[in-house]
């Protein structure tokens, strides 16, 4: 079993602002270190998940109160869900590099 990364969908327009349409800053940052490092990402489930809550597949695997995103389930249990969280896990538990302070 492999860990797996909830990211945000790409693209969400929020009717509240509409015509207006949005990305998740925090997701694209993950979504751009999973293209630069291919290899390494391959590793990893991605689930790309709708905006809107409840996110369905966030809430099965981590619980309702825990549906920020980027989050990294890890397959031993356990899971990481604000970003400075994320690309820590990501680097010890798959190698990416880290982040210049």
């Amino acid at each position: 079993m492999k860990d797996r990364l909830f990211v945000l969908d790409f693209d969400y327009a929020d009717p509240a602002y509409a015509p207006r349409r949005f990305y998740c800053k925090d997701c694209v940052t993950v979504e751009g270190l999973l293209a630069l490092f291919p290899e390494l990402a391959a590793n990893i489930e991605v689930v790309r998940v709708p905006w809107p809550r409840p996110r369905t597949a966030v809430v099965a695997a981590l619980g309702a109160e825990n549906q920020n995103l980027p989050a990294l389930a890890f397959a031993d249990g356990g899971f990481a869900n604000d970003i400075e969280a994320v690309l820590a896990a990501l680097h010890t538990r798959h190698g990416f590099p880290e982040r210049h302070p």
